[in-house]
């Protein structure tokens, strides 16, 4: 993969996975690879801070693990120490990951209270130091940031030009502001707005809309209605590997991936000899596989008694009891 692999991406509008805590780990990752594969995916987000301490091994084996068969593939940091985000990024281009991307958006409270993701926006000279320190420390990886229209209002007429200026290859809008969360639809004419802007600018800056895209096609739509280069996919994503390839799946072949990430998840996971040696024991709670039960498991009668049975496992023995034997009953 070259230096700056965005140049070799030349369909408009290009698609790609979102980073989402304790969901796009890297079973997720490479189940959405073999089924339908983004143009670019993203790890969830890691903080400089923990990268920067003792406890780094484990959050490189837990967060920052990935395949070959996930590049292009882009680290996501987040934290409010510019010298910290510069030595991560060294750290980020030594395990081979093709970007780094700054985490500016995140609304989170405890992200919030250490002056990082969405906190950023009430804070623009910080903001501009730390997109330069991890361009510092990239050492040629192209560094991007991910953000929202604003912190509490629309602020992308002062907020969007600050983080241009210092040229991002790719500059992702999550089009609510930090104070909206999910809760409203979000605002894909204000995106349409920072296009302009980035525009007006003459700035080579790619913009990347991100929000509520639930299909392929709702994606070109938006695309071509606001006009970004690429769109990334969130909640969309969930239950549903084949997103990218535009595929409507059976209910059996959902039950069956279900279980294929749930196997994949626990090799990776699980009480391995390593994951004992470096966690103590497993490196993810099994119960982080059951919000993807819940997306995988539904639209079919007897969906809910199954997922009830699937919520109630504690094992990868007992949820392949549970999809092999539902199978069975499809299949008579």
């Amino acid at each position: 993969m070259s230096k700056n692999f965005w140049n070799k991406i030349k369909k408009r509008p290009f698609f790609v996975l979102a980073p989402m805590a304790d969901v796009t780990d890297v079973s997720f990752r490479q189940v959405v690879a073999k089924y339908g594969k983004p143009d670019v995916f993203w790890t969830e987000f890691v903080a400089c801070d923990g990268l920067c301490s003792v406890g780094q091994e484990k959050l490189v084996k837990n967060l920052l693990q990935f395949s070959e068969k996930e590049r292009p593939i882009v680290a996501q940091l987040f934290g409010s120490n510019p010298e910290n985000f510069e030595k991560s990024a060294r750290l980020i281009k030594k395990l081979g990951f093709d970007g780094i991307d700054i985490n500016m958006g995140c609304p989170q409270k405890n992200i919030l209270k250490q002056g990082a993701g969405a906190e950023l926006i009430k804070s623009t000279k910080l903001a501009k130091e730390i997109i330069r320190a991890t361009k510092k420390g990239a050492g040629g990886l192209p560094v991007s940031v991910k953000t929202r229209i604003g912190y509490n209002k629309n602020e992308i007429e002062t907020w969007i030009p600050a983080i241009l200026e210092e040229e991002p290859v790719v500059l992702t809008i999550h089009g609510r502001t930090k104070k909206e969360m999910s809760k409203v639809s979000a605002h894909w004419d204000i995106i349409r707005d920072v296009v302009d802007i980035r525009d007006r600018m003459k700035s080579k800056t790619l913009v990347i809309g991100n929000g509520d895209i639930f299909s392929f096609k709702d994606g070109l739509e938006k695309a071509k209605m606001s006009g970004v280069d690429g769109i990334m996919v969130g909640r969309g994503i969930f239950g549903n590997p084949w997103f990218f390839s535009g595929k409507n799946p059976t209910i059996k072949e959902k039950m069956k991936v279900a279980l294929e990430h749930t196997k994949l998840f626990e090799k990776i996971f699980g009480e391995t000899r390593e994951n004992k040696k470096i966690f103590g024991g497993r490196a993810r709670n099994f119960a982080l596989m059951k919000k993807h039960y819940k997306a995988y498991i539904n639209g079919f009668d007897g969906a809910k008694e199954l997922r009830i049975k699937l919520m109630d496992a504690d094992s990868l023995k007992e949820v392949g009891d549970i999809i092999v034997q539902k199978i069975k009953t499809l299949e008579k």
